[in-house]
């Protein structure tokens, strides 16, 4: 059915970049997700090509990786755009789904989160495999991981999860006036654990000299920490997106389902961390 048969019967609309079903019968088409993983490829193909820039005998133009990295992130983020706007905010905005929809909403969140634990998985299980050697890597001269630094955003991190649930509560509740507030505090929160987490990076990279480049260990360090670092600046724009909509009153005690679908994804993110700071922060200063 094409968007005029579809407006004509009263139909959906189709959302650019797709103006048709494809495949046929499936409902609406989107290449939004598909712009949203070659971006995010991008930036694994960006660090790799970094990695080949730089070191003693370099086998491509240094600046070759950070371009691409770049280019990565504008395609990432006009990706992400669409595919949240488009798929989660306009066919909301006026309202939750309630019954079976918000069922399948908060079935689908956690067959997300059951890939992303693949993905995470991955990541570390190259980390142990690394491991599994003689500690540290020959060579390798480790900086000061466990920093007062990490400790605090971590502390962050943990509270916002508090913050983000107490909200919820509040919500059920209908005291719609602490939802609110909760709701800023956590995504404040968040920001500033970026923050954080890109301070540490440059005293890593720049005063310590510890880039992506620095070994094994540097590659598992900067991907895991990185993708998480990914992973919470998404939650963030998420909560933006919920806290944008609580302003507007479009939440209840019976219809808060994206409360619901964004909770769970920014206490998988609060987990991981914990986990992170665990293995690769204080096994590593432990050296266990």
């Amino acid at each position: 059915m094409s968007v005029d048969e579809a407006d004509e019967h009263g139909g959906h609309h189709h959302h650019l970049p797709a103006v048709e079903d494809w495949p046929r019968g499936f409902g609406e088409a989107s290449w939004w997700p598909f712009i949203t993983a070659l971006g995010g490829a991008g930036f694994y193909i960006g660090a790799a090509l970094f990695v080949l820039g730089n070191g003693q005998e370099p086998l491509i133009n240094p600046l070759i990786g950070p371009a691409v990295f770049i280019g990565s992130t504008v395609v990432f983020l006009a990706g992400l755009y669409g595919w949240l706007y488009h798929a989660f905010i306009v066919n909301f905005w006026d309202g939750e789904p309630e019954g079976s929809s918000a069922r399948g909403l908060r079935f689908a969140m956690v067959l997300f989160l059951g890939s992303e634990i693949s993905t995470f998985g991955a990541g570390f299980i190259y980390y142990f495999f690394i491991r599994a050697g003689a500690w540290p890597p020959a060579g390798a001269e480790l900086p000061h991981l466990l920093s007062s630094l990490v400790l605090v955003n971590t502390a962050i991190l943990v509270v916002s999860s508090f913050t983000l649930h107490y909200a919820h509560v509040a919500l059920l509740n209908d005291n719609h006036g602490r939802f609110k507030g909760l709701l800023a505090v956590t995504l404040l929160l968040g920001v500033v654990f970026i923050g954080g987490q890109v301070l540490e990076y440059y005293e890593f990279i720049i005063n310590e000299g510890f880039g992506l480049q620095e070994g094994i260990y540097a590659s598992a360090f900067f991907g895991l920490t990185g993708l998480h670092g990914l992973h919470v600046s998404l939650g963030a724009v998420l909560i933006a997106i919920v806290f944008v909509r609580a302003l507007y009153g479009q939440y209840s005690a019976e219809r808060h389902t994206s409360v619901s679908t964004v909770s769970m994804y920014w206490h998988f993110v609060d987990a991981v961390w914990i986990f992170l700071v665990v293995v690769l922060y204080v096994g590593a200063e432990l050296g266990i």
